[in-house]
């Protein structure tokens, strides 16, 4: 057995430079220094900066990793959100489902194509889309529904599909998170219509910047794609419609390229912290531990972030940060109730689970690079919080 003292110990020696990080990008990047060097110098000697060789080649690796016909980059996931809508033709006067319990981009993308955003809940035990609730905002003028996969566990999307197919609703995905996710057999981002991917830094598959990217099997939606984030012009001067400035850039690509690489190693590590956190609350000797995430049957969690759930989740995130445990909030607001958002008229208690999470959930540091003994300072820090007492863990090999 190894006391929560010797831990904490251990890990303030360790960690007396470097305090512990949400979220650790330099340990990666040490990782694999040479690696991305190479790339970023390969493409400055060339000068082809916008789109080219190295968007392509890696539009081809998306395209095979997340197992799709086609794949089109583009500056941001927020572009890939708003092209993928251009390209469904959804328009002022349309209506989108999505979730309120999501980044803001998702809803913001669906007003700048002039549409209007209708919010479902969220099932509380996945906080992905409800299928149900989605169902009961079906109008006359739904045109597309876009449920996230949220924290890296994909939606519930078979029955989605199926209201959708009755309705003659598209479905985008918001794979911003989840890249590697799998639904039943199937990786996030080819189920419907269109996958949208974020390429943020904090992403598991996380550029020097913003980046984006779009899969689909149509041959169609991804000629169209490709026009409209080049300002729907395929020869120079000439413009069939009229579309955007989203190009990825070059640099970008090179990097994502060499990460790509090791992007199935640092999933399995992510999982394996997950197993780990839930290995160490098991021991732990706290009454009332917090909710943590689940892993329905047929899914495959790749934990973008682990996210728990705790009803005093204030007053823990206030004791963590006590404790110089960093946490971080991933939703404190359901977008229904933002400023915003306003103008659609919902009220508190519109959606009730949506709501519950934002003032619920907290979010542990949980990169790859995590090392065990992290892990256990941060769930003996846990469970001092409700057991109010230290506790031992048994020392994880």
């Amino acid at each position: 057995m190894i006391t929560e003292a010797e831990v904490k110990s251990t890990v303030e020696h360790q960690d007396k430079a470097m305090p512990l990080q949400f979220l650790d990008l330099r340990q990666q990047f040490e990782q694999i220094r040479d690696e991305v060097m190479r790339a970023v110098t390969s493409v400055l000697e060339t000068q082809r900066f916008v789109l080219g060789p190295e968007v392509e080649q890696l539009e081809a690796e998306i395209s095979d990793y997340v197992g799709c016909r086609f794949a089109v980059a583009c500056a941001s996931g927020t572009d890939a959100l708003i092209l993928a809508l251009m390209a469904a033709g959804i328009k002022a006067g349309d209506e989108v489902i999505t979730t309120p319990f999501t980044f803001v981009a998702t809803a913001s993308a669906i007003v700048r194509t002039g549409a209007t955003p209708v919010f479902a809940d969220i099932d509380p035990a996945t906080y992905n889309l409800d299928p149900k609730s989605v169902a009961q905002q079906i109008t006359s003028r739904t045109r597309a529904v876009i449920p996230v996969h949220l924290f890296g566990l994909s939606a519930e999307m078979q029955p989605l599909i199926e209201t959708a197919g009755r309705h003659g609703i598209a479905v985008i995905e918001d794979a911003a998170q989840a890249i590697g996710a799998i639904y039943r057999g199937r990786n996030v981002g080819t189920i419907g219509l269109m996958g949208c991917f974020s390429f943020f830094p904090s992403k598991n598959l996380g550029g020097a910047g913003d980046g984006g990217m779009i899969t689909t099997n149509d041959p169609n939606y991804a000629d169209r794609l490709r026009l409209l984030r080049v300002h729907g012009s395929r020869q120079k001067y000439q413009y069939e419609i009229l579309g955007t400035n989203s190009r990825l850039d070059a640099l970008q690509a090179a990097i994502l390229r060499v990460k790509l690489r090791h992007l199935n190693d640092w999933t399995e590590q992510r999982r394996r912290n997950a197993e780990r956190y839930r290995r160490l609350f098991a021991i732990s000797n706290a009454p009332n531990p917090p909710l943590l995430p689940t892993e329905p049957e047929g899914m495959r969690h790749v934990y973008n972030q682990f996210t728990v759930r705790c009803a005093e989740r204030d007053l823990l995130r206030e004791h963590l940060h006590r404790e110089k445990i960093p946490t971080e909030i991933y939703y404190p607001y359901p977008l229904h109730l933002q400023p915003a958002f306003a103008y659609l008229g919902y009220k508190e208690g519109r959606l009730p689970h949506a709501e519950a999470a934002a003032r619920e959930v907290l979010s542990f540091p949980n990169y790859p690079e995590l090392r065990d003994e992290q892990q256990q300072m941060i769930v003996s820090a846990v469970s001092r919080f409700f057991s109010h007492g230290s506790i031992n863990l048994e020392k994880e090999q």
